[in-house]
């Protein structure tokens, strides 16, 4: 009866579990790293994005997301949307073709891939022949045509991908009408483009890196015109007649050719190179639209003069007497243009340009051509990322004011709507406002609105302003000079460049009630902030914090501080600076805390910590915890280098070593030395740490370097010296598993701004196994941690209970340990370390409310591991409740990112450009809901809707015209008769038959 007593509440406890976690990868928030590819569908108005690694993503409407990865680790080289359907496909680089579609499920639609295929060509035949370099997706959305290196046009039926052999264009049939006259006949080289001739889709223009373009008519399988180009062929394009072609080329030109002039022409209507007679880049797309009044637009890529500028990255959009090169700080990958009209036939309305590091869109329809500002797919590296910070449920005030502040910064944006609309967002509203901060390399902080699926820019905070960097105020990179040719105009935001890395901002605390806002840097510099609306010109001067406290015999190796500027600096309206608090010596502050109730600031680096009273502008404490014989916290970051550059020659040395040691001894056993080896470079990575280890439970040595360095800050009120009294406290944890409490005395309302706040060391613990301290949180009568400054004077939340005795726990990267205050004596702990040889490397409380009960919820402490893992942790009681693998182990950046919310998610970043977003929360989770349907049939165009013959009613296949009733009716039956498979010999593919039906029929 015990037993089954026991059993009872076991399975109730794990209803509870499932009731409060449920661990879920929701979204990938920013840009893709690395993007390779770039599709667009004006059926559907959704953006694809390929990148090397194999990932698909495909973007819509605001909310509208859907993300897939390919098998193959292959970079994605080509995405092509098959007109007037929910398909698309893409091409990789080990040439295989894949088949994917957004199908509808349970009211959403899901990107799934449903077929693959690969050309094998004759037996015995070169792999040229078959490497696939073009893609077109015919209009019928029926066809595939594939050019490859070898010159041939394969013909592919879809969505079978079934090989129409008979249909074929070899390199052969289309050399045997060259003229005799004509010199590189003999090597056409590979297909460089395929492009459908508007308004007969019948016939399709074949262009080869020799030069020659041919028109080949599908159904007659034959060519029917000639274009003679003498120079590479880079791309080209059909005017919307269909009577002229583009070429662009590599030698910097573009053509003109008519399609009226007979079946041979030897030379263009026109030649152009748009910059100059001196050798230029290749051309390597060129797009031309008409205007309903006016000139056309012609935008090409590429074309610099290649001596002056061939290392920029540039388009030209060229209209009447404008002319702009748009300078990108990256590559271009590629780029297509979005048209006005419900069928997209109307005047070019913006231009979508894929860089290597962001996605650009430019309004041409507005004077100037502005940038559109994105709803998501912002590039969160602009600046490197170098820390990030998480405030949930922003009170409206405050919200709107950063807001506010935003919206004054961005006036250079064209107030154009976000031209990408494809899709329904049906993901619910989010229940609050959450603020996602990102520090960054070039000392800005930027404010995201991470409350739904899109991280949306709010506001950009520059620190800059406050010293003398190297950078000239007067030179502004966005406008070319008067005159210049070619007429640059830089656009973008990614900026790679820093004025000075001591700038960088490494850690960040916002107080959403009061609106005080404290960040630090690498050179131990402390701003606090407050949001003002208006603009305000000031003097931010420093108050310098010695933290060795005059002791002797050290020499700081590092960095100098930051010159702070002594003349008035002129702040925009948003967060200004008032106070500065500067670490002596320089070095990087590694831990804050901010009491804005209290009006302090506590920060801490890897000499010590001190407290800043803002109020009153002085330093309230200040604490050097240096080992005397911790020389390496002198030396600063690159000097660190320096010593992982020297372990790593040590331990090879040690490999050497062992090498000859061992031929000395004749050791013939290769097994053996292979794992000595293998032993041995893994101990040199393991003095790199440049990859998480497993650790044993040991006992540090007290001489370890960075024994000092502050770990965490907390602010606390509560029983520090007897337990019928609270006091307001600092706690700090060192790297060397010390925790120092010290006892604040903070003057009374009125005296505030008269009286010093003071402060007593009262307390001081040493953890046996000198761990360092990661995470610090005291806990009140009920086992609840104390809430946050002010979070109680605006009745959110109860107030903390002082009548039963509160707890400390000390979370050091091996265990957790609660301690009873004021005695600080153990009451019970959990050792991670001893469980699965896991080190903690972030931490943070959570509240994880029910999914069945609305108003039942639990504190947590959420966990994530060196090994990538995250734990759930149960308060008061320290029991271990869930844990999931999230973060490959290997990953260090990603770890050393994570964030957590206090509603039991999560950000870390997957790229230098990416955050990947978690929850462990089963009531809170943020993930993409989005329906994508096909446009109404009554808006196609019907003279692309299927590939028929004027008025016989067969198409080009012999095939009579069916309607598309018919032509489901018929998938349906050839569904129900093999099982659901379609394709023939080794390309079956799995064709389900919602996929065939997902357009509603």
């Amino acid at each position: 009866m015990k037993r089954f007593r026991r059993h009872g509440h076991d399975s109730q406890r794990d209803k509870l579990k499932q009731e409060l976690y449920q661990f879920n990868k929701t979204v990938e928030h920013g840009f893709p790293h690395q993007p390779s590819a770039l599709g667009y569908s004006p059926d559907l108005d959704l953006l694809a994005i390929g990148t090397r690694s194999g990932a698909i993503k495909l973007y819509g409407a605001p909310g509208v997301e859907f993300m897939g990865l390919h098998d193959e680790n292959a970079t994605v080289t080509q995405v092509h949307f098959l007109p007037h359907q929910l398909e698309l496909v893409t091409l990789l680089d080990d040439n295989s073709l894949h088949m994917w579609t957004l199908r509808a499920h349970q009211g959403v639609s899901e990107l799934l891939e449903v077929g693959r295929f690969t050309l094998t060509g004759p037996p015995g035949a070169p792999p040229s022949v078959t490497r696939v370099t073009t893609v077109l997706a015919h209009s019928s959305g029926e066809l595939l045509l594939l050019g490859t290196e070898g010159g041939h046009v394969f013909v592919v039926e879809v969505p079978g991908f079934r090989e129409l052999e008979e249909r074929n264009i070899s390199v052969e049939d289309v050399q045997a009408r060259i003229p005799e006259e004509y010199a590189p006949r003999r090597n056409l080289e590979c297909v460089e483009a395929l492009q459908e001739k508007p308004l007969n889709p019948r016939q399709v223009l074949i262009g080869y890196g020799r030069g020659l373009m041919v028109l080949w008519d599908l159904d007659r399988q034959c060519a029917i015109q000639y274009f003679l180009g003498t120079q590479q062929l880079e791309s080209v394009w059909w005017m919307e007649d269909g009577e002229h072609i583009l070429s662009s080329h590599s030698d910097g030109s573009y053509c003109s050719w008519s399609t009226t002039d007979g079946d041979v022409q030897s030379q263009p209507e026109k030649q152009d190179t748009p910059y100059g007679s001196f050798p230029c880049k290749a051309i390597s797309k060129v797009l031309q639209f008409p205007t309903k009044q006016g000139p056309p637009f012609l935008i090409l890529s590429g074309g610099m003069p290649r001596a002056s500028y061939g290392d920029r990255h540039c388009i030209s959009v060229i209209h009447s007497k404008t002319h702009i090169a748009l300078d990108f700080t990256s590559r271009v990958i590629d780029f297509f243009v979005i048209r006005e009209g419900q069928q997209h036939t109307g005047d070019p309305s913006a231009l979508v340009v894929l860089v290597e590091e962001e996605l650009v869109v430019v309004d041409l329809q507005t004077e100037g051509w502005p940038v559109i500002q994105m709803p998501y797919l912002v590039p969160l590296h602009c600046s490197a990322i170098t820390c990030s910070h998480h405030v949930s449920s922003i009170p409206l005030k405050l919200w709107e004011r950063i807001l506010a502040a935003g919206d004054q910064q961005n006036t250079h944006y064209s107030n154009k709507p976000w031209p990408i609309n494809g899709g329904q967002n049906l993901a619910p509203e989010p229940p609050q406002r959450d603020l996602l901060l990102t520090g960054h390399e070039d000392g800005t902080v930027r404010f995201w609105d991470a409350s739904g699926v899109c991280l949306y820019p709010m506001y950009k905070l520059s620190t800059a302003g406050v010293f003398h960097t190297d950078a000239d105020p007067n030179d502004n990179l966005n406008q070319g000079a008067e005159g210049e040719w070619p007429p640059f105009r830089k656009v973008g935001c990614f900026d790679p460049y820093s004025d000075d890395p001591r700038l960088g901002i490494q850690k960040i605390h916002l107080c959403k009630y009061s609106g005080y806002l404290t960040v630090a840097g690498t050179a131990g510099q402390i701003l606090v902030l407050e949001l003002n609306d208006e603009m305000a010109e000031q003097v931010v001067s420093a108050t310098v914090v010695d933290l060795l406290q005059g002791q002797d015999g050290f020499r700081w190796k590092g960095h100098a501080r930051l010159d702070v500027q002594e003349e008035p600096v002129s702040f925009p309206p948003g967060f200004q600076p008032f106070a500065l608090v500067q670490c002596q010596p320089p070095a990087v502050v590694t831990a804050i805390a901010l009491h804005s109730e209290w009006k302090l600031v506590a920060f801490g680096t890897s000499h010590g910590f001190g407290i800043y009273d803002y109020q009153q502008k002085n330093v309230a404490l200040a604490r050097c915890t240096l080992n005397p014989s911790d020389q390496l916290a002198m030396e600063g970051p690159l000097s660190r280098v320096k010593s992982i550059k020297k372990s790593l020659r040590q331990s090879f040395r040690r490999i050497r070593r062992s090498r000859v040691s061992m031929r000395k001894h004749q050791t013939t056993n290769a097994a053996k030395l292979q794992e000595i080896n293998a032993r041995l470079e893994a101990e040199a990575l393991q003095e790199m740490e440049l990859a998480p280890v497993q650790r044993r439970i040991e006992a540090r040595s007290s001489d370890d370097s960075f024994t000092g360095l502050v770990r965490t800050l907390y602010f606390a009120d509560s029983f520090i010296t007897d337990s019928t009294h609270n006091t307001p406290s600092l706690w700090a944890g060192t790297n060397g598993g010390a925790v120092f409490a010290y006892m604040l005395r903070l003057p009374p309302v009125e005296r505030r701004m008269d009286d010093p706040v003071t402060a007593h060391q009262a307390k001081e613990i040493q953890l046996m196994h000198r761990a360092p301290v990661v995470g610090l949180v005291v806990l009140d009568g009920r086992g609840v941690p104390l809430p946050e400054p002010l979070e109680v004077a605006h009745d959110l939340a109860r107030s903390p209970d002082m009548l039963a005795s509160h707890h400390l726990l000390v979370i050091s990267e091996e265990q957790f340990k609660l301690f009873t205050l004021p005695k600080v004596s153990t009451k019970t702990k959990l050792k991670l370390t001893a469980i699965d040889g896991s080190r903690v490397r972030r931490v943070g409380v959570a509240l994880f409310g029910s999914s069945r009960v609305e108003d039942y919820g639990e504190n947590s402490l959420v966990v994530l591991t060196n090994q990538g893992e995250l734990h759930v942790i149960s308060l008061p009681a320290i029991k271990m409740q869930v844990h999931h693998p999230c973060i490959r182990r290997e990953d260090v950046s990603g770890i050393a990112s994570c964030v957590f919310t206090k509603h039991g998610q999560g950000f870390y970043l997957i790229s230098p450009s990416e955050f990947e977003r978690f929850s462990l929360s089963a009531r809170w989770l943020v993930e993409p809901r989005s329906l994508v349907e096909l446009p109404d049939k009554s808006t196609l165009d019907p003279s692309k809707s299927r590939l028929r013959d004027d008025g016989r009613g067969y198409d080009g296949r012999g095939v009579r015209g069916v309607s598309d009733n018919e032509v489901l009716q018929e998938i349906q039956k050839s569904l129900e008769g093999d099982g659901g498979q379609m394709g023939h010999g080794d390309n079956n593919i799995k064709t389900p038959q919602a996929n065939i039906l997902s357009n509603g029929d």
